[in-house]
């Protein structure tokens, strides 16, 4: 129960990327596609692991909000852009080489200025974040340049499955696995209590330069994504990536006094911030488009930070709500609108090639014959179970495929059963009836009563129709 509780700071951005992508979804139905979905991918890519990076370093404690985050990710671009002018790298070893020791290099120099010369985080992010800004602008004084040939495939974007999302699979991957280390186990520690954590024998100089270096492996990872995905280099982009990955981290969870956060949470924080620009981008808000999405990130950082004051207070009351089960629940009905979009189109291009008079009425658990019979209408059906609406009658009605209903049901049923085991381990741990319970038992008692009157109900008319002769 107190895992489940400690998590509910994942219930916000859980709630909200289920309603940005379905309203994503059906402002652009294109997003559900191979390469709709690829490119996705490759855009959100670069700000995934900007806030992977910020995670890290904030777990560590101390406010280490690393703004320079941005600004390194630009530099490892631009430099792999000239360094690529000048036919020094080229190849994908050199690469990866490069970017990540960059990124290594400079994160290390960014702990062991905290550690030895003890200025504050925010003082050491803030000097680098103006000195790289500014050397970005000395390598490449324009956008410009072009990126290793290999990396010009990686950008296309017209498949889900690419490089990128293995990088971003490995990378995740690699954060769960370290979740069950004890080095994370220190760092977590030392993130809540650094004091405590000394007290106790942890060596906390080398955790902290252990999570800047997995953070300078993330921003390398990041900037070879970025650099795919424009296949030059852009000296200007570090500030806006900075300030939307810091929104980013703030609304998956993260605590930025450290001591807590994990790649779920950002990862759910970065892809809310991808979506929020995608949905505003189905707007056409003329010339002042980029100040609305701004206006929009700024908004929800300030709630993002209120909600993340209310968790403790919130969580009281829902601790009974598991995270994975609303993730579950929530996921079934995003993909089950997902399916109807991105099939609806191709039911009504079936439906309308079939002869109008071919079509008799049919009930709505039926294929009719003709669209059965039209060409591609097999592969439709085989593939997503789908079944037209019933036609017939004027009236409008709700017609689910059987792939939907199984999602809904299999949905409703991890709802229930998470919420039958968490009230359960509530009130066996607790003393006294809790409010929840005291409704599920009220509900219980009504639908016991009106089964007693229909069944009377049926005894009475089974009575006078015994009697008749």
């Amino acid at each position: 129960m107190r895992g489940g509780s400690n998590n509910a700071y994942l219930l916000v951005p859980i709630l909200l990327i289920s309603l940005l992508l379905s309203a994503a979804v059906i402002r652009g139905p294109s997003l559900v596609s191979s390469s709709g979905l690829g490119s996705a991918v490759i855009v959100a890519a670069p700000l995934i692991f900007a806030t992977y990076a910020l995670m890290s370093s904030a777990v560590a404690g101390r406010g280490t909000v690393d703004l320079a985050v941005g600004p390194l990710l630009a530099f490892i671009n631009v430099s792999l852009v000239k360094l690529n002018g000048l036919d020094v790298i080229s190849s994908p070893l050199a690469v990866f080489a490069v970017a990540l020791g960059i990124g290594v290099i400079y994160q290390v120099l960014f702990a062991l200025v905290i550690i030895y010369v003890r200025v504050q985080p925010i003082i050491v992010a803030l000097s680098g974040f103006l000195a790289l800004s500014g050397i970005n602008r000395v390598i490449l004084p324009r956008p410009g340049g072009t990126a290793p040939d290999w990396m010009g495939s990686w950008g296309i974007g017209n498949s889900v499955f690419s490089p990128i999302l293995l990088m971003l699979a490995l990378a995740t991957g690699g954060w769960l696995l370290f979740t069950a280390t004890t080095f994370y186990r220190h760092l977590r520690l030392m993130g809540y209590d650094e004091r405590s954590a000394y007290s106790t024998g942890v060596r906390i100089n080398l955790v902290r330069i252990g999570a800047h270096i997995i953070s300078g492996i993330f921003v390398g990872l990041g900037a070879i994504c970025y650099t795919a995905l424009i296949s030059s280099g852009d000296p200007t982009q570090g500030t806006t990536l900075s300030l939307t990955a810091v929104t980013a981290v703030v609304l998956g969870g993260v605590s930025l006094g450290g001591g807590r956060g994990g790649v779920t949470g950002a990862l759910l924080g970065a892809v809310n911030l991808f979506l929020i620009g995608y949905v505003l981008s189905t707007f056409n808000f003329g010339t002042t488009q980029a100040f609305v999405t701004q206006l929009c990130y700024g908004v929800i950082l300030v709630l993002s930070l209120v909600l993340t004051l209310l968790v403790p207070i919130i969580g009281r009351y829902l601790n009974f709500i598991s995270p994975f089960a609303a993730f579950m629940f929530l996921g079934c009905i995003v993909v089950g609108i997902m399916l109807d979009v991105g099939t609806s189109d191709s039911l009504s291009t079936v439906a309308a090639s079939a002869p109008a008079a071919a079509a008799p009425a049919a009930p709505a658990a039926a294929v009719p014959p003709a669209i059965a019979s039209a060409p591609g209408a097999g592969h439709l059906l085989t593939r997503y179970l789908l079944l037209p609406p019933d036609d017939g009658g004027s009236g409008v009605s709700l017609v689910f495929s059987p792939l939907q209903k199984i999602v809904f049901g299999i949905a409703a049923f991890c709802l229930i059963a998470a919420v039958s085991a968490r009230v359960m381990v509530v009130e066996a741990m607790s003393r006294r009836f809790g409010p929840f319970l005291y409704v599920v038992v009220g509900v219980l008692i009504l639908l016991l009563l009106f089964a007693i009157a229909d069944q009377s109900r049926a005894w009475s008319l089974f009575s006078v129709v015994a009697r008749q002769p």
